[in-house]
């Protein structure tokens, strides 16, 4: 399929090395399953990614019981541009809602999500845990983006506690927003400014301590309001990145999130 540029319609699957154009590929396990559950037949046409702004059309060639073989197109033309890089800390929720939000901020075009633990954190992960999920966060990420047209994957950091990530964090430039139902929060928006980089701080349920909340201040996070709404802890950087979707789209942005590196 040399020249190709159409973006392919249809299922999108997250390959972690860039193919080479021409190549016949074996598709991950995980990938090949997604092609034998939605019943694709040898010559239908899907879409490749890497994650990394690489996007390929491809075709099915062989379908086997546990492989499945494509051949991969010339690569197409890197199409999204962020306007606001927008990365979200956030102490993970109980249950599955963290799968939820890395799913739903991964959509929304976060370009990378911190997860954290808290001092009124619920979940408490060791070390060999933490590692799986870290995992399992990536994949439901690489999931969405195959839904959502993405073509770069957000950064999924590895577990920190939040005073070790406080201390470690570089002076990127971006506007540092602590969302907070404090007395003197200001409407996020106001604070956000037209178009520098947000990194969003989220809490527990609990909220953070107040020594958290010095802790985050000292460190540059300025305490910011969504309004009158109590949203749970992570619905609450949803409405922000939903916010700055719609920001970007207003300002003639093609996309967010995919900003190239």
């Amino acid at each position: 399929m040399p020249g190709a540029e159409a973006r392919p319609a249809g299922l999108r699957l997250h390959v972690e090395a860039a193919p080479a154009e021409g190549a016949e590929l074996a598709l991950p396990l995980q990938a090949a399953r997604h092609v034998q559950v939605r019943r694709l037949q040898p010559g239908d046409a899907l879409g490749l990614f890497d994650g990394a702004g690489g996007e390929w059309p491809a075709r099915v060639l062989r379908i086997g019981r546990r492989e499945v073989v494509v051949q991969v197109g010339a690569r197409i033309a890197e199409h999204a541009v962020a306007v606001r890089p927008v990365a979200v800390a956030i102490a993970v929720p109980a249950n599955e809602r963290m799968d939820w939000f890395v799913e739903k901020a991964t959509e929304l075009g976060a370009a990378a999500i911190q997860p954290l633990q808290c001092a009124r954190s619920v979940l408490r992960l060791d070390a060999q845990r933490a590692a799986r999920r870290d995992a399992h966060w990536r994949a439901i990420a690489a999931a969405a983006c195959g839904q959502c047209g993405r073509s770069r994957l957000p950064r999924i950091e590895p577990l920190r506690g939040l005073a070790e990530w406080l201390a470690a964090l570089a002076d990127d430039g971006a506007v540092r927003l602590l969302l907070s139902l404090a007395a003197d929060a200001r409407p996020a928006a106001a604070l956000a400014g037209p178009a520098a980089p947000l990194l969003v701080l989220a809490g527990p349920e609990g909220g953070l301590t107040a020594d958290e909340e010095t802790l985050a201040r000292a460190h540059g996070f300025r305490p910011a309001s969504l309004g009158a709404a109590v949203l749970r802890a992570e619905t609450a950087p949803l409405a922000l990145l939903g916010w700055s979707l719609l920001a970007s789209a207003t300002d003639g942005g093609a996309g967010i999130g995919d900003t190239a590196a």
